[in-house]
């Protein structure tokens, strides 16, 4: 398109050079706008016409307009695209559930400088175990998305904090759930946001006659409920017989979307009681109404990690914890399990590893899933895809991902030191090799390095005494280097710390009376995004600031490690799981359970009247004569 005014210029010459700077950047193209003075005006015969005098020299100079604008658009295409979008829409930022966020503000001497923005409202109401999202690339700006355990769901101005619109109508929290719940719990897994459609993907249980898990979807710039939605657990996941009974199922990890098929994942609650499953339920997010799911065949047997399910951009894993009543036939506990797309198992060894102490474990609950499942890639490695479990055993295991092998020994094992239990581990990358990190129960947060071996073997890193039972992530200016592993002293010191990533040597200590957190809640984590860290906590969003102001940072989303092989099941008796079959207890009709489409502000019940903050335009970098673009960061 052209520029709105005209200009005027003595000379062709002149408007070309003006033309020059014309290139203008969006979020994810860079554009070239031709000026009026160089626009050529066409006959009905469409032949270019020039009215300077002189037709030969008219002419000669239109063929320089055209070529000069040709020059002028490719140097505009060389122009770093540095106002990408960026986006957290998910656990830990990844499929992968590395938790790495790529921001070139982050270096240790700005970071060693962090300090709480206390322009940032960040009110919201209900306690959080989740982690927030950041989104862009709509009408409202970057916003904040956060929910509660009230069952509360919030959009919020990423730079102010106040808020774009809320739910408050989603329904009742269970005040009271069996031997020991969050009381309330509601909102407690970790949601999911589907770019491509603006649609946010949630898990609420809702009080009643009958308590119910639903998964929602509502649009991420309104928050209105999407047509279809939500989804009663209760009345559509089934597998092999087994019917899901939400009064027994906690949903604690985050959710996945991989593929167009969101993934929730299930466990018991708090005290191991009563029958539950370790589920995971899938729902195609264009057709609600097609409900698969999978479950362990034994009692028991939860997915209690903080990340939920993770992805290797094509197949999904979980690991499973103890299980009760098997007569020492394993039953799916204790296990990595590899789910195809639906969620579907094959049941062949190829998709589930266990150790063969598992049923020692089970005996003593000891859950290998403690941590959440975490892929990783070591390059070098043989195999070199990976996929890790961390147990309450204090061991950590690394088994092949594209062959888990069933139950038999695991690639590499190691002696990690203290219980590992409900959290979300970290994977990265620098000069001196990959690592994983986690927190334990011992008040430590821990490193170590995954050797580019034939096998791979896990040998110790660094070790920082660190108070609380928080999930870490990890920023870095290129994806290897200034890699800076945070965690959150969550019901600890209820400060953010920050360590090297190679040493553990530690480069924010937490800040001084104004970045002192409260009601922060265990096993949550944090994000990074736009020179910012965003955590949740009751009743709260915080907001912490680099001194350097906002930066351009390149896009946080890691790759996703390459997708496993799968290979074709030759026994399927157990692996179909049917989604049309319906419990035979009729879904109680609570009024509560269905809300209505219109978003509800948190006090008066309509539309927030809070005013929508303009966003800050983002500045546009300086055009040069010959600009060359800046090498990729090595991923």
């Amino acid at each position: 398109m052209y520029l709105a005014e005209a200009r005027n210029f003595a000379t062709r010459q002149q408007c070309l050079l003006f033309a020059a700077t014309a290139c203008r950047k969006t979020d994810d193209r860079v554009t070239f706008t031709l000026p009026l003075c160089c626009r050529k005006p066409l006959t009905n015969k469409g032949h270019a016409v020039v009215t300077e005098a002189g037709g030969a020299a008219s002419r000669r100079m239109t063929r320089f307009i055209f070529i000069v604008a040709i020059l002028v658009l490719a140097l505009c295409n060389l122009v770093p695209r540095t106002s990408a979008q960026v986006n957290v829409t998910q656990e830990h930022n990844n499929p992968s559930r590395d938790g790495v966020y790529i921001d070139s503000a982050f270096t240790p001497a700005a970071a060693a400088n962090l300090t709480r923005d206390l322009g940032f409202a960040g009110t919201i109401s209900g306690n959080v175990y989740a982690q927030p999202l950041y989104i862009e690339g709509g009408p409202n700006g970057p916003m904040i998305i956060a929910v509660t355990e009230s069952n509360n769901v919030y959009a919020l101005n990423a730079t102010t904090g106040l808020s774009i619109w809320s739910r408050t109508d989603i329904g009742p929290p269970v005040p009271s759930t069996p031997c020991g719940g969050f009381n309330p719990t509601g909102i407690t897994g970790t949601p999911v946001v589907d770019l491509a459609s603006r649609r946010l993907f949630f898990d609420a249980l809702i009080d009643g006659v009958t308590k119910k898990h639903f998964i929602y979807s509502l649009d991420v710039d309104t928050g209105a409920t999407n047509p279809g939605w939500p989804v009663d657990v209760n009345a559509t996941a089934m597998y092999n017989g087994i019917i899901f009974n939400s009064l027994v199922q906690e949903e604690r990890g985050a959710l996945a979307l991989v593929n167009g098929i969101v993934y929730v994942a299930y466990s018991g609650y708090n005290g191991d009681c009563g029958s539950y499953h370790g589920w995971v339920v899938g729902v195609d997010i264009n057709n609600p109404s097609n409900v698969n799911a999978w479950a362990t065949t034994a009692v028991k047997g939860g997915i209690w990690g903080h990340g939920g399910v993770a992805s290797d951009g094509t197949n999904m894993f979980v690991v499973t914890g103890n299980t009760t009543g098997t007569g020492g036939v394993w039953g799916g506990g204790e296990a990595i399990i590899r789910l195809q797309a639906g969620p579907f198992w094959t049941g062949m060894p190829t998709d589930y590893w266990a150790p063969t102490n598992w049923l020692s474990l089970d005996n003593s609950d000891t859950d290998l899933g403690g941590v959440s499942a975490t892929v990783i890639d070591v390059p070098g490695a043989t195999p070199s895809q990976l996929v890790l479990a961390l147990g309450k055993d204090s061991n950590a295991y690394l088994v092949n991902r594209n062959d888990l092998g069933g139950i038999t020994s695991p690639v590499a094992q190691a002696n990690v030191s203290g219980t590992n239990r409900g959290t979300s581990a970290v994977t990265y990358h620098t000069s001196q090799g990959t690592y994983f990190a986690f927190h334990n129960e011992a008040n430590f947060i821990r490193a170590y390095k995954i050797t580019p071996t034939n096998p791979p073997t896990i040998t110790f890193a660094w070790s920082m005494s660190q108070t609380g039972r928080g999930s870490p992530w990890v920023t870095t200016t290129d994806g290897t280097n200034n890699v800076i592993v945070w965690v959150a002293g969550v019901q600890g010191d209820e400060r953010l710390h920050g360590y090297d990533g190679d040493t553990g040597a530690v480069i924010y200590a937490g800040g001084g009376t104004n970045e002192l957190m409260t009601g922060t809640r265990q096993w949550n984590t944090g994000i990074a995004a736009r020179g910012h860290i965003y955590f949740g906590a009751d009743n709260r969003i915080y907001a912490f600031k680099l001194p350097t102001g906002t930066p351009t940072p390149t896009p946080t989303a890691s790759p996703t490690p390459t997708a496993t092989s799968t290979p074709t099941a030759t026994a399927t008796a157990t692996a179909t799981a049917t989604a049309t079959s319906t419990p035979t207890s009729t879904p109680t009709a609570t009024a509560t359970a269905t809300p209505t489409s219109t978003p509800t502000a948190t006090a008066t019940g309509s539309p927030t009247a809070t005013p929508r903050p303009t966003p800050t335009p983002r500045p546009r970098a300086t055009p040069r004569p010959r600009p060359t673009p800046p090498p990729r960061p090595a991923l």
